[in-house]
């Protein structure tokens, strides 16, 4: 991409030359895009510190600091919401996360996790994890975006 942007830039100003603000957009887009895509491909640190810091925020029963790992326009799938929505068993965007996490942190008062394992490729890490109110195991699969939030999960359990 910063490339694309170089090349754009000679291409489209051939014979031109740039001015100090022109020079200044092409830097300042350059460096956002590398800020943008910092946390991918992911690394086992990042990955490790990602999974005990959300289940972490899971086991404070802190909304906020749970919703701070998912972005504005997360997709969640999973049989549990399935069951305690109604619905198709998918939750849309971060203000119904906030609506199915405080429905499942009421209904679940004594909700703790305990980490088994973590998994990570490319851009997903798969947190695997005890859950104390079932007693039952889940791995959700996470899809991050560049930005190191959740923007797509999978939850799987053996019910």
């Amino acid at each position: 991409m910063e490339k694309e942007l170089s090349n754009s830039c000679t291409n489209t100003c051939a014979g031109l030359k740039p001015s100090s603000e022109m020079k200044l957009i092409l830097q300042l887009s350059l460096a956002f895009l590398k800020m943008e895509n910092q946390f991918l491909p992911l690394q086992a640190s990042f990955a490790r510190e990602f999974a005990q810091d959300w289940v972490g925020a899971w086991n404070s029963h802190d909304l906020e600091r749970i919703l701070n790992h998912y972005d504005d326009e997360a997709v969640l799938t999973s049989p549990f919401a399935l069951r305690l929505l109604n619905g198709d068993g998918t939750v849309r965007g971060k203000a119904a996360l906030r609506e199915y996490f405080v429905r499942g942190l009421q209904t679940f008062p004594d909700l703790h996790f305990e980490l088994i394992d973590v998994l990570w490729g490319i851009e997903t890490i798969v947190v695997y994890y005890l859950n104390s109110v079932r007693g039952s195991k889940t791995a959700e699969v996470m899809l991050l975006s560049p930005g190191g939030k959740i923007s797509r999960v999978w939850a799987n359990y053996n019910l």
